[in-house]
């Protein structure tokens, strides 16, 4: 119990993250917050590299969350991520491919200026 509580002081977005209310035909959101749980609480709290991950990947999952157009690009990117079956630690890889796919926009998303339009 305690692990767990040690967890959460590193996600503070947790609580927003779970009682996201998306569609019902959303399967890509809804495995997201899936891998977001499972990632978050098999982590060893004593490692400080796999600490950084995980508030990485909440903060990355809480944008995806809020960002409307972060959203439906990275639902895009999240259908082209591809993982070896050989791979020790499936999850890990797949949280290091979202969080390089989160830099990839990020780094797409600064060249680009929208302007928006009013009617």
């Amino acid at each position: 119990m305690k692990k767990n509580k040690a967890i959460l002081k590193h996600c503070p977005n947790f609580y927003k993250i779970i009682n996201f209310e998306f569609s019902e035909d959303d399967s890509i959101t809804l495995k997201l917050i899936e891998v977001y749980k499972n990632y978050i609480f098999n982590i060893d709290i004593n490692n400080e590299e796999e600490v950084k991950s995980v508030e990485k990947f909440d903060f990355v999952v809480n944008k995806y969350i809020e960002d409307y157009f972060f959203r439906k690009d990275m639902q895009s990117r999240l259908l082209n991520i591809r993982i070896k079956k050989s791979a020790n630690n499936i999850l890990q890889k797949l949280v290091e491919s979202i969080i390089d796919a989160f830099d990839s926009y990020e780094t797409g998303y600064t060249r680009n200026i929208y302007f928006a339009r009013w009617i």
